[in-house]
């Protein structure tokens, strides 16, 4: 869902899928609508790279049941990624290990209507069961952002808020 606060804007829909795996989990975000009037990241080599949510990228936050701690993860169309551990509410932030991050990304726009796609295979080791968010945030072209997640707290867009995590994922 789109938050409250934002313009509907070019992109008219986000459908986000995560599949566990043996090694650690599937995820895809789906983005449909005008593509050439948000800011896609060039493609890149597949890096750690902090502070992808300053523009297009989807993330995942990752919080086993029972406990305060959580992951986040980042995911850019440009193929760059980031993993922060946090041992609660935005609290002791610091990069997550991971034994391998794959991302990849395809789009195209025909008469105004495209999809981008964004995939990443993720191998790491997390807690399960899990509450889990998918997020995006969508910058469009003259600099405006979105905040799209499975369900929002109270206020301003936050995706580090528990509210946020409305899916529950377990292999």
């Amino acid at each position: 869902m789109l938050h409250q606060t934002c313009d509907l804007g070019p992109i008219r829909s986000i459908i986000a899928a995560i599949l566990p795996t043996t090694s650690g989990f599937d995820v895809e975000f789906r983005f449909e609508g005008r593509l050439s009037g948000i800011q896609i990241p060039q493609g890149g080599p597949s890096l750690r790279t902090a502070e992808l949510w300053r523009t297009t990228c989807c993330e995942v936050f990752w919080q086993p049941i029972g406990g305060t701690a959580y992951r986040e993860f980042n995911f850019s169309p440009s193929g760059r990624w980031a993993a922060y551990d946090f041992d609660g509410y935005r609290d002791g932030m610091r990069e997550a290990p991971v034994d391998a991050i794959a991302v990849a990304s395809a789009h195209h726009e025909t008469n105004g209507l495209g999809e981008m796609t964004v995939r990443a295979n993720v191998a790491t080791d997390i807690g399960e069961p899990a509450q889990v968010a998918l997020n995006a945030v969508v910058e469009h072209a003259d600099g405006v952002i979105q905040y799209w997640a499975l369900a929002f707290g109270p206020g301003r867009p936050d995706f580090h808020s528990e509210a946020c995590r409305q899916m529950i994922v377990q292999r």
